[in-house]
């Protein structure tokens, strides 16, 4: 039949010896289904055309769509309570107990799943850049699509490292066309995303979403780093300068801060955009590719990402004109989540290998805060840096999703609550033994409002931002005079170089002073009943380095 000719190349099964008998042993029928192991891009294509209702973009990019989920769902996630990590775990909301036989449950209801599809996927990749630390990861799915987006997020091995993979360190089970079964102890709905440390082992049900994976294996690589490795994962972006001086920046923010826009600098080559290790002898990324928001995506605001949609790339629920097959990035009629994943090499300035041999000199914490109180920039000290990495905090304006009307905070500890494994406190600890072994600076930045909160100020020009983060990069910043910050006690600079000094202090371009001690008590207050929730399990003088109410 002609429509086959394509699959020749895969009729052969590509499992020999050891790889063949684990196969067999996790209960694959290898008689009836075709396993396809690291297939070729080109392959990916033509099932997911043939097979999954996706199209070519007329840039060359693969449109899928993920179905009825269009995000993660972090109510399904769930963590099999057992005896090798029950005592690392942060137990609560954001990480939920699952037992061992319900797991068991699941991961057969997967297997079986996947035994009844003609073609089974099999990507076999890498989490993390240096080799010390990286863990060989294996994802098992039923759509081209998921095979083609866990290609580009995870580090693509060598023909050579192939060939000699060997055994995974986790697997990933992906059966996310078919639903979980309500009725099974601990089920809340058809969709559930659960992880065991123990048999190092994830599955999915009842979600098609890609990203579940990709965030799956950074909750993973959140335990193993800090628990098996003693290194400190993070949920940021990283920069590294040209040339002889090659410092190290990280950048922590949560959506719409300006992570993303701020760490892709002209000047500096880019570690990568999302997850990062900061390990002993310096940074590396996690991931092998970007997984970029859309959402009014155009060539003139974020050139990068618009020429990195090209053959190879994944488009994820992006709406496109049927008549010439262009994207619509404004058009959010499937959901605002619209998504783009590619490899990084894509990215014209990347950094490969994505791997900083030396210690960060900068950690930039990124804001944006609608209520216009805190400052452009101001210096912390390690205890104030280890404060607002446990607080995360930014705030949501109207606009950014639905149902926003009017400014509300966020608080995101460690600017990635929901990947989080362990107690906040100790990436904290961590993020601050190593900040003080590397006397790294930290600053934090407000890219929100100024001279009023949201519908009255204005939000901080980006040029006045970006000549904020040179300043830091050349030095400049960090010998400048200083003032404090009251409430907040923020070190604020007297003079930055390319900004209007009135704005490097709040107050002085606030027209109603009684309007800006409202809003700045009122935000101390949130601070602190955010932060609240950790301190039982963080040294004291952390909560002293926050804000004091008047």
């Amino acid at each position: 039949m002609p429509s086959r000719q394509h699959h020749d190349e895969f009729e052969t099964n590509q499992f020999l010896g050891k790889e063949l008998q684990y196969f067999s042993q996790a209960g694959f029928d290898l008689d009836r289904i075709h396993i396809k192991r690291n297939a070729p891009v080109a392959t990916l294509y033509e099932d997911a055309i043939m097979n999954e209702g996706a199209v070519i973009s007329s840039s060359g990019a693969l449109i899928n769509f993920s179905g009825k989920k269009t995000g993660r769902s972090p109510k399904d996630k769930r963590i099999v309570y057992e005896e090798t990590s029950k005592d690392h775990i942060w137990w609560g909301p954001v990480n939920i107990k699952m037992d061992e036989h319900t797991f068991e449950i699941n991961r057969e209801r997967a297997i079986d799943y996947l035994n009844t599809r003609e073609n089974v996927y099999v990507f076999d990749g890498f989490a993390g850049w240096d080799p010390k630390y990286r863990i060989k990861v294996r994802v098992i799915a039923s759509r081209a699509y998921h095979a083609l987006f866990m290609h580009n997020m995870l580090i693509r091995p060598t023909p050579e490292e192939l060939a000699n993979f060997g055994q995974p360190d986790f697997i990933i089970y992906n059966a996310g066309q078919f639903p979980a079964n309500r009725f099974t102890t601990g089920m809340t709905s058809t969709t559930s995303v659960e992880v065991n440390f123990k048999r190092m082992e994830m599955v999915i049900l009842g979600t098609e979403y890609a990203g579940e994976m990709k965030k799956g294996i950074f909750s993973v690589m959140h335990y193993l780093q800090p628990v098996k490795f003693g290194q400190l994962s993070l949920h940021s972006s990283a920069n590294q300068a040209m040339g002889d001086k090659d410092d190290v920046t990280l950048f922590f923010g949560l959506s719409g801060t300006g992570k993303t826009t701020l760490s892709a600098d002209p000047q500096r080559v880019l570690i990568g955009d999302d997850e990062h290790v900061w390990s002993d002898t310096g940074v590396f990324n996690i991931e092998g590719g970007c997984y970029a928001k859309c959402i009014n995506l155009s060539a003139e605001k974020e050139p990068e990402i618009f020429n990195a949609i090209r053959f190879g790339s994944i488009l994820e629920n992006v709406v496109y004109n049927p008549a010439d097959r262009k994207p619509d990035y404004d058009d959010v009629s499937i959901t605002e989540n619209t998504r783009c994943a590619y490899p990084i090499e894509f990215i014209p300035n990347a950094k490969i290998p994505c791997i900083a041999d030396r210690q960060p000199s900068n950690i930039v914490m990124l804001t944006c805060d609608a209520y216009g109180v805190l400052p452009p920039v101001s210096r912390l000290t390690p205890e104030q840096a280890s404060y607002h990495f446990v607080a995360g905090y930014t705030s949501k304006t109207p606009g950014t999703e639905m149902g926003i009307v009017e400014p509300s905070p966020t608080f995101s500890t460690c600017y990635g609550q929901p990947f989080i494994i362990l107690h906040p406190g100790v990436y904290a600890k961590m993020l601050a033994e190593r900040m003080q072994r590397a006397n790294a600076n930290c600053w934090l930045i407000n890219t929100g409002w100024t001279g009023g909160k949201f519908g009255t100020g204005k939000r901080c020009p980006l040029k006045y931002t970006r000549a904020i983060i040179d300043a830091i990069h050349d030095g400049s910043l960090a010998k400048a005079e200083f003032e404090t910050f009251p409430t907040f006690n923020l070190a604020i600079p007297k003079a930055v170089n390319g900004v209007p000094s009135e704005i490097l202090h709040p107050a002085r371009v606030w027209p109603d002073q009684d309007a800006f001690q409202f809003e700045l008590q009122k935000l101390a207050g949130m601070f602190q009943k955010a932060y609240s929730k950790y301190e039982a399990n963080i040294d004291p003088a952390i909560k002293q380095a926050g804000p004091v109410l008047a």
